[in-house]
């Protein structure tokens, strides 16, 4: 069987996905897409010179088979490829809430499956994604998607017991972020600074601040206490967050995504 990367679904995580392997498909031979929706799938072949496949030759023409669906459409991908999967395939499901055991199941346990949870910012090639191997997976698979996944970012190996932890911090977490950046955008504009200034003058600071932290390898707090002299501006900013429970918010949120994603995975 050729070394190739079939696709299932072409929605956005999959756009990235096949943009960051459009250098050199990490190794791969070829890659196929197939999508409910036809339009989609050859929207993608024009666009990164890629083959759209029927649903059958994807399966009998990659070994591995990425699947960027709806949760909800998971088990169902896997029990229409039933009769066309055997052994040598590897499954990877990106695919929120849907657990190795489900997916090794709707596969008579013979098929190695990885779980993956990648971020949106993989759209830009600086993203993060979990990876959690099923039983039947070896070093090898795993190596395959650390190689797709390596290309849109960052890749870290899990406990799958890990996995809803990860979905409420990365996963979830870029909507935090841009819910941090517009209102910090909103504030600029109240104290007189047009939209264009203020863009540029919060994402540079985020952006900056970022880098400077990870560089730095010092914990936020230490950082934070640097900028903040004593009765100066800084820390009258720090001390209305602080009142208006920033910190508190962010506990909260991250429990309700945290709980919210056990809730999705039990219902798988």
């Amino acid at each position: 069987m050729p070394q190739c990367l079939g696709i299932i679904g072409c929605g956005n995580m999959a756009n990235a996905i096949v943009k960051g392997l459009s250098v050199d498909k990490a190794g791969f031979q070829d890659i196929l897409v197939n999508d409910i929706d036809q339009d989609k799938a050859l929207t993608f072949s024009r666009e990164y010179g890629i083959k759209a496949v029927d649903y059958e030759t994807l399966w009998s023409e990659c070994n591995t088979v990425l699947l960027a669906v709806k949760p909800y459409q998971v088990k169902e991908v896997l029990h229409s490829g039933r009769g066309q999967w055997h052994v040598e395939h590897l499954i990877i499901s990106i695919a929120a809430g849907i657990k190795l055991a489900s997916m090794e199941e709707a596969t008579d346990n013979l098929l190695p499956v990885i779980r993956v949870m990648p971020n949106t910012p993989c759209l830009v090639g600086q993203g993060i994604a979990a990876v959690a191997a099923g039983n039947k997976a070896t070093d090898a698979d795993v190596d395959i998607v650390m190689r797709i996944f390596n290309r849109l970012g960052t890749v870290v190996k899990i406990d799958e017991k890990y996995m809803d932890a990860v979905t409420a911090v990365s996963g979830s977490g870029p909507a935090y972020v841009f819910l941090v950046v517009e209102s910090f955008m909103n504030a600029a504009l109240q104290i007189g600074l047009d939209i264009n200034l203020a863009r540029e003058l919060v994402i540079k600071t985020m952006k900056g601040s970022l880098e400077m932290l990870e560089q730095s390898g010092e914990h936020p707090a230490v950082l934070r206490q640097d900028v903040s002299s004593p009765g100066g501006t800084t820390i009258a900013g720090i001390r209305k967050l602080e009142e208006n429970g920033v910190r508190k918010a962010f506990f909260d949120a991250v429990e309700m995504a945290y709980n919210r994603s056990i809730e999705l995975s039990s219902d798988d």
